[in-house]
């Protein structure tokens, strides 16, 4: 599988590890940087052109490491197309693809031990999208959102598809 690897400064270590033992499984991992460590530089930097990468298909998954994951995660979502996750445990890694298609896992390098975190990229790249309708459902609900975002008079098809919880 084509992967996608970012990292800052906190995710910085694990990237390297995690890198190392992908490419040793027969993956093709393509490095989003940051390639020296730099206790000054930003996450958005490296989330961002991975999360557009993913987006485009040029890899097939990312995975981005910062100091919670919880940065990462943030500016990875703010990219159409983009569905990235922190995750803590197995179930969510896996449950996070096969539910919400999810296509970025985002792992804390101060919170989580490489030993954990190579669980978690494993059940995340060995998950595949259930296509359960009820999932293609919510996903599409998404997808409205995401739209409005780029285009904002999209408000009565994303009321009527949704209902508006601004309202509530």
């Amino acid at each position: 599988m084509k992967i996608g690897i970012g990292a800052d400064h906190g995710g910085f270590e694990m990237k390297l590890k995690l890198s190392d033992l992908l490419a040793a499984e027969g993956h093709e991992i393509v490095d989003f940087g940051d390639r020296v460590y730099d206790e000054n530089d930003d996450y958005p930097d490296f989330a961002i052109p991975l999360a557009r990468a993913v987006a485009n298909g040029d890899v097939q998954r990312g995975i981005l490491i910062c100091g919670s994951g919880v940065g990462g995660s943030v500016a990875a979502n703010k990219v159409r197309g983009i569905r990235a996750a922190v995750c803590h445990d197995e179930f969510t890694s896996r449950q996070g693809v096969e539910d919400d298609n999810m296509n970025i896992l985002c792992l804390g390098g101060r919170t989580t031990g490489i030993a954990v975190a190579r669980d978690l990229v494993a059940s995340f790249l060995e998950a595949n999208f259930s296509g359960a309708e009820r999932h293609r459902r919510r996903l599409a609900k998404v997808a409205l959102l995401e739209n409005e975002t780029v285009k904002n008079d999209s408000q009565p098809q994303l009321a009527a598809a949704i209902g508006d919880w601004r309202l509530r």
